[in-house]
């Protein structure tokens, strides 16, 4: 063995790849966007219509359910689940994405796989309003399967430093607006494979559907007095996710009949799984939390009614989240 092909690296598949995502990625560029596609870096001007700019970063993958798509060879919505982690986890903030790139590791170079798979993450950023900058897609032979694929990103985001959202902003009394998901997002998928088993083929269609993208009605609302704090519901469940959006000495208590549960999670724990691991594992069709101020909550229910918002719970004396 003496060369890089023979190890398993095809420079020349790698070349060919990015050339054919360039237009998918560049067509998420605006005027803001600094550098050529192909470099080894591209930037993005902060917006100039914030007084004092906070910038904000997360980061996170689509994890498990990677492995159902590659059973089915579906890929077509993976990138809208690695968006949604990372532009919404921004959201709780209050911040706007403005900038977004990937990371896939894979065994081998797929070109159609790869391909639709760099598509959807671009599609999901123009949905999120967020130029896809670049990324990296990196082979592992000998080290990773030949069809074996792991995807990440990195999300970047500005908020005006008053109306940074958080835990401090939270009073007792404050409501919380549950916003509907109909779908598992991008968690609890090691449990659905291992209790489903042989089912995850046949049940694809539905466990693959794409995760809802938050953070545009989230961006809506800066600066609207009254919205204090803000919960991404992903692993953990709405009770561990909601607490870290309450101050020390303030709990919530929330209904767990205040909306409709989506069919799938009935699915789930129709094959022996318990309320209380279904609570920990699931967002149970809650995506997303607001806490907000009584007298702002008509404001809000309007600005995001797309998402099908609920009152869900209450803010008050005590510790951590009731799940009643």
């Amino acid at each position: 063995m003496t060369s890089y092909r023979e190890a398993g690296v095809d420079l020349e598949g790698a070349e060919r790849h990015t050339e054919s995502i360039a237009d998918a990625v560049t067509s998420t560029w605006t005027r803001e966007v600094i550098g050529a596609f192909g470099g080894f870096a591209a930037g993005v001007r902060i917006p100039r219509d914030l007084d004092d700019p906070v910038l904000m970063m997360s980061t996170d993958g689509v994890g498990t359910k990677l492995e159902i798509a590659r059973r089915v060879g579906v890929w077509g919505g993976v990138g809208h689940d690695l968006v949604a982690m990372c532009v919404d986890d921004l959201a709780v903030s209050g911040a706007r994405p403005i900038a977004f790139v990937d990371y896939m590791a894979v065994g081998s170079l797929s070109p159609e796989r790869d391909r639709s798979i760099v598509a959807s993450v671009a599609e999901a950023c123009a949905a999120a309003g967020c130029p896809l900058l670049g990324g990296e897609t990196a082979e592992h032979p000998g080290v990773m399967d030949p069809d074996a694929l792991d995807l990440a990103g990195t999300a970047v985001g500005v908020v005006e430093a008053a109306d940074v959202l958080g835990p401090e902003r939270v009073v007792a009394g404050d409501l919380i607006i549950g916003l509907h998901s109909p779908n598992l997002r991008s968690n609890g998928f090691s449990l659905v494979r291992a209790v489903l088993g042989d089912e995850v083929e046949p049940l694809a269609g539905i466990l693959l559907e794409p995760s809802v993208i938050y953070s545009p009605a989230i961006v809506s609302l800066a600066g609207l007095e009254g919205v204090h704090s803000a919960a991404h519901i992903t692993g953990g469940g709405i009770a561990h996710n909601l607490a870290r959006a309450l101050p020390d000495g303030l709990g919530a208590t929330v209904d767990l009949g205040s909306w409709d549960r989506p069919e799938v999670f009935d699915l789930i724990s129709s094959h022996g799984v318990s309320e209380r691991e279904m609570q920990r594992a699931f967002n149970l069709g809650i995506g997303f939390c607001l806490v907000v101020s009584p007298r702002t909550e008509e404001d809000v229910l309007t600005r995001v009614a797309e998402h099908m918002p609920v009152r869900i719970g209450v803010v008050g004396a005590g510790h951590g989240v009731d799940l009643r």
